[in-house]
């Protein structure tokens, strides 16, 4: 098995050799080899992580070679997109209520959300940190050229003061929040209704903690329903993103792409992998659990798309209900870790693309404003790029070169959305283990 997997590997390699190399139907033959070679593998070892990687390779394939095509399978990736928010609210105030109301003690609550917020804030400043060393490392911006006019970006928004972010916690009305997938405020809601459950009386609160299990149950079963059309959305999503966007998209600002993707691997092995051993949290277990969440992470470039899958495989590791549903909805707004990298990349290429040079005093303010201006952006599209539109007055950067980042924006996005989910699923088991209710399986 290894020996056929290595030569689909080697195949693609070759496949993709002999297109750039002109080669193009010799190019695609090989690289469909090799997808058939890993689809056999696929076959004979099912898994949705294999079927997953086997549909990005495909999708990259039909983006390829029938980009016209490609454009047009993009409704499978939307569908399923629409069947996960479908099940988001219910299954995130099912699980909180129940857990919270069958834990019982409150006070342990209380504690788990304090170290959530300090746990979120260091992570993510490590992050910003990491982003900005390997952005000064690599002066992927210097030498760029900034174009007169660019694709339009998101529109700049101002950025919140902290009253404003504190206020945007709690919802106005829960059926709106819900309306408009406001994961945190759904989370905030079903918190405080959790609390009060938990304060009746056994006789009154058991008949609602029955139903309330009843529908956790059902949602997750609804979840394992959905998931077997995951391979099939992250394929159409990458096909969609190569044929729109096409490879050559990468060449210009390539240096900056793979600078990106050296960070996070930086950051994993400089950050989190300590955490997980600081903790004595098991990394093999821990990556076994996270691989399919953060792979549909990566394929739809939403945290959103894995969120249910990434509940269920934590608290099939052991991460107790009652932790899992409020650690991983939060750090949505809180726990950006691939967002955090980004933005701090990001900020130091605009300043060397428009020839600023930074102080490191300078530098380290800018780490400071995105450490504030990056929270309470959950739901947002493209959020991380939204925010750096809205700092960057305040950072004194211009937005011109901000626009060249759209060019390569997804594709970094995959890479940040996979890093989202891997980051709050850690959270989830390192917060379990400091309260002792981590129960591993054997």
């Amino acid at each position: 098995m290894k020996l056929i997997a290595w030569t689909a590997v080697a195949l693609l390699v070759a496949g993709t050799a002999a297109g750039l190399l002109s080669y193009a139907p010799a190019g695609v033959a090989l690289r469909w080899l090799a997808v058939a070679l890993f689809m056999w593998i696929a076959v004979r070892r099912p898994s949705l992580m294999g079927w997953t990687f086997l549909a990005m390779l495909a999708g990259v394939e039909v983006g390829l070679d029938a980009p016209k095509l490609a454009l047009e399978v993009r409704f499978a990736g939307d569908l399923f997109l629409r069947l996960i928010r479908m099940i988001v609210a219910p299954l995130i105030f099912a699980t909180i209520t129940t857990g919270i109301a069958g834990h019982g003690q409150l006070r342990s609550v209380g504690r788990v959300a304090v170290k959530a917020l300090i746990y979120f804030e260091v992570v993510t400043t490590l992050g910003l940190i990491i982003g900005l060393v390997a952005m000064n490392l690599s002066g992927a911006g210097n030498g760029v050229v900034v174009p007169p006019a660019a694709e339009a970006a998101p529109a700049a928004q101002p950025m919140q003061t902290w009253q404003q972010v504190v206020l945007n916690l709690f919802p106005e009305n829960i059926a709106q929040a819900v309306a408009q997938n406001q994961i945190l405020q759904v989370a905030i809601f079903s918190v405080l209704f959790g609390c009060a459950l938990a304060l009746l009386k056994e006789p009154r609160k058991a008949p609602l903690v029955a139903v309330l299990q009843s529908l956790a149950d059902v949602m997750f079963q609804i979840t394992k329903f959905i998931m077997y059309l995951a391979p099939v959305a992250a394929g159409a999503a990458i096909a969609y993103t190569v044929g729109r966007t096409g490879l050559s998209t990468l060449l210009p600002l390539g240096k900056l792409v793979v600078t990106y993707y050296i960070a996070l691997a930086v950051f994993f092995l400089l950050a989190q992998l300590p955490i997980l051993w600081l903790y004595r949290v098991p990394v093999r277990a821990f990556l076994a659990a996270v691989g399919e969440p953060a792979a549909i992470g990566f394929a739809t470039t939403t945290s959103e798309a894995a969120l249910p899958l990434a509940m269920e495989r934590m608290e099939e590791f052991g991460v107790p209900r009652w932790i899992v549903s409020f650690v991983i909805p939060t750090g949505y707004s809180f726990n950006m870790t691939g967002g955090s990298v980004y933005l701090s990349m990001a900020a130091i290429f605009v300043a060397q693309a428009a020839g600023i040079h930074l102080s490191f005093g300078r530098q380290l303010a800018i780490v400071a404003i995105l450490a504030v201006a990056s929270k309470g952006i959950a739901g947002v599209p493209r959020a991380a790029l939204v925010v750096l539109m809205a700092t960057a007055s305040a950072i004194q950067l211009p937005v011109a070169p901000v626009l060249l980042i759209l060019g390569v924006d997804t594709l970094m996005d995959m890479g940040r959305t996979m890093m989202n989910v891997v980051g709050n699923c850690m959270a989830s088991a390192v917060i379990a283990k400091t309260e002792g209710e981590l129960r591993i399986p054997n």
